[in-house]
């Protein structure tokens, strides 16, 4: 009786993620990004592409929080 009580666990092989596979992601959430920065920094100022104070209301807090001037 030279059984132990705790199961062994075999650890599978991590396969890397290749470049090809991240770069359309990565593009992607960095237009994105780029978007919510220019709509919490620069909307509703000389290159407004939505009028009105919809915008500036709904990010206006961000914009203290990163530092932008709104006022």
């Amino acid at each position: 009786m030279a059984q132990t009580a705790a199961p062994t666990t075999v650890t599978p092989a991590i396969t890397p993620i290749s470049l090809k596979a991240i770069a359309p992601w990565a593009v992607f959430f960095g237009v994105l990004m780029l978007i919510l920065l220019y709509f919490v920094g620069a909307e509703q100022g000389a290159t407004a592409l939505i009028s009105g104070e919809g915008v500036h209301e709904w990010v206006h807090d961000g914009r203290h929080l990163l530092g932008f001037p709104c006022h």
